[in-house]
């Protein structure tokens, strides 16, 4: 039994891996599905489509590798930010549907804990601040807001640990999730903190008691889960975490100043340490690989990936039936028009806040904006700014680390379906300064999912092994010739969102 699942359960899809003890890839599988908004900047999902697809995707992925249920010795699953997490009832059903980390309806409930909550206390005990992304603020949301659902709330369940206990019947929440709730988990402590939980009005029996390291086994597969997934009864399932750290932990990032961008359907560039409290800028929580020690610190861009993603549904149509037509991806064909377009994109600017913005300007009123359009742009030129305003908010999130005086490693390495890119990882060194590297094997969550499984069940001894998992690219360098025009734009995105925060906040304030 030399055999790992690594199954990491995202925004817009599923995605799962087998890889034998020595890292080799044996298959993968990956379920899609779509983000209900309901409102504007109103993320949701139910529960049963990540449930749906993590049996559907463990099903594939046995099939596809013709590995034998018997000689898989255990199971990690990773999740998005499940923001509030599920509400469940005592019967451990769903009451309302998970308000996940793109929500941004907790406004009015951000303003309560600004004018109500000692924020610098707040801050010292959780090492977080507050805004609408942390899940305290949208626990606080359904308690005002869907009180027939309060009533009824025995446990909020973030997304891997509702499957994990659908799977094994068994409840636990690993350190990264309840770290990254925010509000009410003490990141010195490693707990709950009884102080903020009463502050905020939000009570201790609605969160899981069972606090547990990323590779701890929560339970093993039921007979039930079995017929479903196709599982052997009685496989271990280990706990995971946020799908961030378990990314940051794939692409090798272990010890201080190992720095990580995972650039998906949102941003998250990460970096591994043990000195909390850094800045409020910033989010900190426990990392994947000893959380009693070792944080998590990233700074978010809540739309990256998305932001492209729009442009290619609402403006790059003919794209997408192009490339149905040709069997070709429709993303390579708006980056190959890009690649004609010059850096700076001859004068375009975007804003990438296209759902609200995470760190470091935190403000939920912020917009997607694009300055400069004249009748010479293109839609190449419009595609190429897009990609360079989330390669401006990486170096925004990256500017506010480097201020608190950490020592970053000189490479950054970049996971994710970015770094399938043909052009950005060169415009994240462009911009950044940072060589960028990348990883030879299809690196994402899913295969720090399967090492921690592997720690979990003692198929691996050690994290570092790893290490010899992968293999790095040659590093993308950055331009020299280029550096002085990305420090001027920089410079710019920083003081065109400065010019409109106020427009934004009057426009779109709550």
């Amino acid at each position: 039994m030399d055999h790992l699942i690594g199954l990491d359960i995202g925004t817009q899809g599923t995605k799962a891996v087998v890889v034998r003890r020595d890292g080799r890839l044996l298959g993968s599988s990956y379920v899609g599905y779509e983000v209900e908004q309901p409102r504007p900047l109103w993320a949701e999902q139910w529960p049963n489509v990540w449930l749906d697809a993590t049996y559907q995707a463990i099903r594939d992925v046995l099939e596809r590798s013709s590995v034998s249920p018997s000689d898989v010795a255990g199971l990690g699953i990773s999740s998005l930010y499940g923001g509030s997490g599920i509400p469940v009832n005592r019967d451990l059903q769903p009451l309302a549907p998970c308000l996940i980390w793109m929500d941004r309806r907790a406004s009015a409930e951000v303003r309560w804990v600004q004018q109500h909550i000692d924020l610098d206390r707040l801050y010292r005990i959780t090492g977080n601040t507050v805004d609408s992304y942390y899940g305290f603020t949208k626990i606080l949301w359904i308690k005002n807001h869907q009180p027939d659902v309060w009533e009824k709330v025995h446990l909020f369940l973030p997304p891997n640990a509702y499957v994990i206990y659908r799977l094994t019947g068994e409840v636990a929440i690993d350190h990264t999730s309840a770290g990254n709730l925010g509000g009410v988990y003490d990141i010195h402590q490693r707990t709950w903190s009884e102080e903020m939980a009463e502050a905020l009005g939000i009570p201790l029996r609605v969160l899981p008691q069972r606090l547990v390291a990323s590779q701890d086994i929560v339970g093993r597969v039921t007979a039930e889960a079995a017929r479903l997934t196709g599982l052997l009864e009685g496989t271990p399932v280990v706990a995971g975490g946020v799908d961030a750290p378990v990314a940051t932990l794939s692409a090798g990032a272990f010890r201080e100043g190992h720095h990580v961008a995972m650039v998906g359907t949102s941003m998250c560039w990460g970096f591994v340490t043990e000195r909390s409290n850094l800045t409020p800028a910033l989010v900190s929580f426990p990392h994947a690989v000893d959380p009693l020690h070792k944080l998590y610190t990233f700074g978010g861009a809540a739309t990256a990936g998305a932001v492209v993603r729009w442009f290619r549904d609402v403006l790059g149509r003919p794209e997408k039936e192009a490339a149905e037509r040709l069997g070709v991806d429709a993303y390579s064909l708006l980056e190959l028009e890009s690649m004609k377009v010059p850096a700076g994109s001859e004068g375009l600017l975007v804003l990438p806040y296209f759902m609200g913005e995470r760190s470091p300007i935190w403000d939920s009123n912020a917009r997607g904006t694009i300055l400069g359009l004249s009748l010479y742009h293109t839609k190449a030129h419009l595609y190429k700014a897009f990609m360079e305003g989330v390669g401006f908010a990486l170096r925004h999130n990256m500017e506010s680390a480097q201020g608190q005086g950490l020592q970053l490693d000189q490479e950054m390495t970049l996971v994710g379906g970015a770094a399938k890119s043909l052009v950005w990882p060169q415009i994240f060194a462009d911009i950044t300064g940072f060589p960028v590297r990348t990883v030879e094997q299809d690196v994402e969550a899913p295969l720090g999912d399967a090492l921690l499984a592997g720690l979990g069940t003692g198929v691996i001894d050690r994290p570092e092994a790893l290490l010899d998992w992968l293999t790095y690219r040659k590093p993308v360098q950055p331009r020299d010739e280029l550096k002085p025009l990305y420090d001027r734009l920089f410079e710019e995105y920083k003081a065109l969102y400065t010019s409109l925060k106020d427009n934004m906040a009057r426009m779109y304030g709550a």
